[in-house]
C-alpha cells in the first residue's frame, strides 16, 4: 500500500492525466483545492480517509487490499539479518 508521499504523486499524475486543475479536482471531490495541494506536494502531515477515497473515485482510482506477504522480509529484518543498523542505508 502507498504512503502519502506516493499517494499525493498518484493522484497529481492522475488528475494530470485527465487534464483537470486542483480547482477542478476540488469541486469534482468536494475537497478542498488547499488540501490536495498539500497532499500532491508532500507538505500534509496527515489526510482523513474519506478524503483519499472522495479524491480517488473523483479520478476513477480505487484502493486496493490485500493480504499482508509475510513471507517478503521487511526492511527491519533485512537490518537484522546483516547485524546493522539505519545509519548504513545511506
Amino acid at each position: 500500500m502507498p504512503d502519502l508521499v506516493e499517494l499525493g504523486s498518484v493522484i497529481r499524475t492522475a488528475r494530470k492525466r485527465h487534464r483537470l486543475t486542483q480547482s477542478d479536482l476540488a469541486r469534482k471531490s468536494g475537497v478542498s483545492r488547499a488540501r490536495i495541494d498539500a497532499l500532491e506536494n508532500e507538505r500534509t502531515a496527515g489526510i482523513g480517509f474519506k478524503p483519499v477515497l472522495r479524491l480517488l473515485n473523483a479520478l476513477g482510482l480505487d484502493l486496493k487490499v490485500g493480504e499482508l506477504d509475510r513471507g517478503r522480509p521487511t526492511l527491519e529484518d533485512l537490518m537484522a539479518e546483516e547485524g546493522g543498523d539505519a545509519a548504513r542505508l545511506d
